[in-house]
């Protein structure tokens, strides 16, 4: 399912082949056919759309002890660097800033590679000696508070390649080394390969940051003022739009004020920041949340 493949590290979505097609069926809750009409020298096509429960998803990743991913901002800042026969390529000449999106066939992230700087590249050129040490916050000073990679490919004509991956996923540095055998002497097609392998590995990175244990939720106790703007029917219809919330109680009600307990799953900033997605404004003041209708 490629559903799967959108929220699972590729670890757990091996498990759940297992999965035989009666269970498969029982998580389904409704499904779409659509046929599109035949035009002329042309094969009809009928698409399949499937929406799977929620609530039988959690329980199958709570048996299994799977942890799903949630991810809320799909896009990542990419710049890579290739070097070979010792020069440098950033963005003239360089195969991978060119055709990355051409190559990707990604639909989880959206690689935005960042347009020609010419303080990048005097930065990348005096550090030539030296570029695993180069600062992700250096190069992408427009978008430091963004998802952000740096692919440094040594093209040294060898059977297998080293790249070299700095990330920085939701505020943690991530570095990892990737080996790629070079099967075929077709250049082109060993630096698809490239591409192809990379996106994967920095997809998992993105996943694994991502992550929710739908078996240990959290709770959020907060106070919500009654007026005119602010109402109990207007928040649950903007909370069901967020996934990581799983329910809402009310505690404590009366005229002029609400207490509510929100069972989430998740990070507390990714749930602040789903909320102000929702025009829903979470804030503690004296040791008490609060939350306020925009």
């Amino acid at each position: 399912m490629s559903y799967q493949k959108k929220i699972l590290l590729d670890r757990d979505r091996i498990q759940l082949t297992k999965l035989n097609l009666s269970q498969i069926k029982d998580l389904v809750s409704y499904y779409q056919v659509k046929s599109r009409s035949r035009k002329i020298n042309e094969p009809n096509t009928i698409t399949y759309n499937i929406f799977f429960d929620k609530t039988k998803l959690h329980n199958l990743f709570y048996n299994q002890g799977i942890l799903y991913s949630e991810i809320e901002n799909n896009e990542l800042y990419l710049l890579p660097i290739l070097r070979k026969n010792d020069q440098i390529f950033v963005y003239n000449g360089n195969f991978f800033y060119e055709k990355w999106n051409d190559i990707n066939n990604s639909d989880l992230l959206e690689f935005i590679l960042p347009i020609e700087n010419i303080e990048v590249i005097q930065t990348i050129n005096s550090n030539r000696n030296n570029l695993l040490d180069l600062n992700l916050n250096t190069l992408f000073q427009e978008y430091s508070k963004k998802n952000l990679a740096l692919l440094l490919i040594e093209d040294s004509g060898a059977k297998k390649e080293k790249i070299y991956l700095r990330s920085k996923i939701l505020g943690k540095n991530i570095d990892k080394n990737l080996i790629i055998n070079r099967e075929k002497s077709d250049e082109k097609l060993f630096y698809k390969k490239i591409i192809f392998v990379s996106t994967k590995e920095i997809i998992n990175l993105v996943k694994s940051q991502n992550l929710i244990d739908v078996r240990t939720p959290s709770f959020l106790n907060t106070k919500m003022t009654i007026n005119k703007n602010n109402n109990l029917f207007e928040l649950n219809k903007r909370l069901k739009n967020i996934d990581l919330i799983d329910n809402i109680f009310v505690q404590e009600f009366n005229s002029d004020e609400v207490l509510l307990k929100i069972k989430y799953l998740g990070k507390l900033d990714k749930i602040i920041q789903s909320l102000e997605e929702q025009k829903i404004i979470l804030k503690l003041l004296q040791d008490q949340w609060s939350i306020k209708l925009i």
